[in-house]
Formats: structure tokens, sequence, C-alpha cells
């Protein structure tokens, strides 16, 4: 039998045509392969310059701080004055130290006004009668541990950084933030939770596709936006319910404070509860369950990493938001066990008094220490939180 016959006409357009389609696929991979490369350089690049940037910030607040964290400071108004004959033989840093000023500022007086300048300071310290002005309030004994001030009765914690002997105590602060902190996340967790437990898990998905965006939605909402709103609606209401004396309280501080923190939680339990597998939630249903009991005696234990993680942030997010608490609190320093008494928070001190303090002063010292303590708490807290988490995925997950 004779074979067909070839009369060549398309073999060689059919090779020509799929070599050009090969030529053009492997460029077109080239170029994918050089777009990729260019884009994963460039995230790279954003990243790593978002991390230069904070750790940047971080130095630079150390560095404003660390003349106070090391006791390198010194306020006391009573010293030994200095006469104008000893003028002559001081250094520059330790005249200019004992006027109260830098050495550049120093260079710009002539040597009679330095003399004058003297005289002015030394007779301004034969005049204080205040026994508490020999005491280095700047110190971390002072800032730490109640003190018994000139006409008081006991001894007290007191912020009084403006005032004829500058007090720097920083636990009325301290204890003002974890009042309004535990407060906010007295009211987060739960609803947080038991919000992303039934978005995730028992809600319809027409629900679930109303109710997960409309919750985070809040964090779309500024947060001056929301201590507005606790200040002028929030506070009476709840001074009309409960009844207390002070209108602005850690107590509203606190509320305020759990609507900002509820999408946070929120958003990052339901994504933990929406990753357990479904076979966990069939397995318990054929078994009986109900849908409640199954997400919350096996999907909600699977999830408790991730539920975990998220109680962290949330704290983290309270602890260190500045405009509701500075708008809510009322910005009273006392030391007071109650949440309905007024507050005042480390951040809220900062935003307050940072833009009327004197550059490279005490106060102004004191307040970067602050901000310094206030990025240890919420990083020792976040490196707590990750440990324990690792450690509850091991216990769940077990050994590899």
């Amino acid at each position: 039998m004779q074979a067909p016959m070839n009369n060549g006409c398309g073999t060689p357009q059919a090779g020509a045509l799929s070599g050009r389609a090969t030529l053009a696929e492997a460029i077109l991979r080239r170029k994918h392969r050089w777009g990729e490369w260019l884009v994963e350089r460039g995230i790279f690049m954003v990243s790593l310059s978002a991390i230069l940037m904070i750790f940047l910030i971080f130095i630079f607040v150390g560095r404003e701080a660390l003349p106070v964290a090391l006791g390198r400071t010194n306020n006391a108004r009573i010293q030994k004055p200095i006469v104008a004959a000893e003028i002559p033989r001081l250094s520059p840093e330790k005249l200019a130290a004992y006027l109260g000023m830098t050495v550049a500022d120093l260079k710009t007086y002539d040597a009679d006004t330095l003399r004058q300048l003297v005289e002015l300071k030394g007779q301004e310290l034969q005049d204080i009668g205040n026994p508490d002005a020999r005491i280095n309030t700047t110190s971390w004994n002072m800032m730490t541990e109640p003190y018994r001030w000139h006409g008081y009765d006991k001894p007290e914690f007191i912020w009084q950084p403006v005032s004829e002997i500058p007090k720097f105590n920083i636990i009325p602060l301290i204890i003002g933030s974890l009042k309004a902190t535990l407060v906010a996340l007295l009211l987060s967790v739960p609803l947080g939770v038991g919000a992303a437990i039934y978005v995730s898990q028992l809600a319809r998905p027409s629900v679930r596709e109303t109710v997960k965006p409309a919750i985070e939605l809040l964090s779309g909402i500024p947060s001056v936006v929301l201590g507005f709103f606790a200040l002028i609606v929030l506070a009476t209401m709840l001074q009309t319910v409960f009844g207390y004396e002070s209108r602005l309280n850690a107590f509203v501080a606190g509320v305020a404070l759990g609507l900002t923190v509820i999408p946070i939680i929120f958003t990052i339990s339901e994504d933990a509860l929406s990753s357990v597998p479904k076979a966990f939630t069939h397995a318990a249903l054929a078994l009986g369950a109900s849908p409640w009991k199954a997400a919350w005696q096996v999907v909600l234990p699977a999830a408790v990493p991730g539920v975990f993680a998220a109680c962290v942030l949330g704290f983290g997010r309270a602890i260190g938001e500045t405009m509701v608490v500075l708008m809510a609190s009322g910005n009273a320093s006392i030391v007071s066990g109650s949440i309905f008494d007024s507050c005042r928070t480390l951040t809220a001190s900062i935003a307050a008094e940072l833009a009327e303090v004197v550059f490279g002063g005490d106060h102004y010292r004191i307040l970067f220490l602050l901000g310094a303590l206030l990025f240890a708490a919420t990083f020792l807290t976040n490196l707590l939180g990750d440990v324990v988490v690792h450690r509850l995925k091991l216990k769940l997950e077990g050994s590899r």
C-alpha cells in the first residue's frame, strides 16, 4: 500500500510558527522573571526602609531619655553658689550646667554678662526657703517611690512637672494607663472573640458578608472622633447610668478604647477560627454536638494561639492609644484603685506636655523616658505573647 504523499506546503510554515511561538514564550517568561525580581527587590527595600526608620526612631527616643535613665541629671535648686572670681577657673560645661543653659548659649555672652548671671544665680539660691529644693527629683527613687513633700501630711506619688519644685513621679501615669487598658480589654475581648465565633462558625453567609465588614469599618474611624464622641456623648450617658462623681474617668476612657480595640481582636480571631479545618466541625456535628458546642468546645480550643495573639495585639493597641485617653480620661494624675476616678496615662502626658517643654530640659527628657517605657512594655508584651503562642501551638500540634 502506497504511503500518502506529503506535498511539503504546511510543514515548514507550521515549524516556523511553532519556533516563533516558542521564542515569544521564552521572551515572555524572561520578562516575567525580571518583573518578579524587581517586585521582590522593591518589597524587600520597602520593608528594609520601614524597619530602618523604626530603628532610627527608637535610637532617637533612647538617646534623649538616656541621661535620665542613667541618673546623669540633677535638678536640685539648692547647691553651692559660685562667686564671680571663680568663673575663669571653671570649665564651660560646669558653668553652663550651673546657669541652666547649653555650652553654645554660654559662648554668646561676654565676661560682664556672665558675671552678672552668676551673681543673680547666687542670690536666687540664697532666697530659696523650700527644703525640697535640695532634692534631685529626676532620680529613679523620686520617680518611682512615694515622698513626703513640704506641706504634705504623708508620702505621696505626685506627677506635677510644672511647679516650684518639679515632681516627676511616674507611678500615677502607669496606674492610669493600666486602668484604662484593663477596662478596654474587659470590654473588647469578650465582644471581639464572641463576634468572631458567631461570624466564622454560626452565621449564615449573607449575615457574615454584612457583619464582618461593618465591624472592620470601626478601625477606619479616627481615634480623635471616638475621643470626641466619648467626651461629649459617652461620658454624660455613663455618668447618668452609673451615678459616679467624676464625669471623665478611666471607665469612660476604657470604654472608648474598647471600641478602637474590638476590630483588631475580631479580625485576627475570625481569621484564626476560619483557618481551623472544617473536618473538626463536621466530626463534632457527626457525633451529635450542636453547632454552638462544636464552635465553643472544638474550634475555639484549636484556634487558641491565634485568639491569644489577637488579645496581645489588642493590649498593645490600647496601651499605646493617645487621643481617646487624652480627651476622655480627665487627665488627673491620681493614684486610685477605682476605675471611676479620673486618671492620666503615659501617652496623654506625652501628647499634652511635649510641645510646652524646654528642649533638652529635665521635663523634656523624662517625657522621652516615658516613651521608652511604653516601647519596652509593648515589646516585652509582644515577646511574651509570641512565646505563649509558640507553646500553645506545640501543645496543640505536637512536636515535630
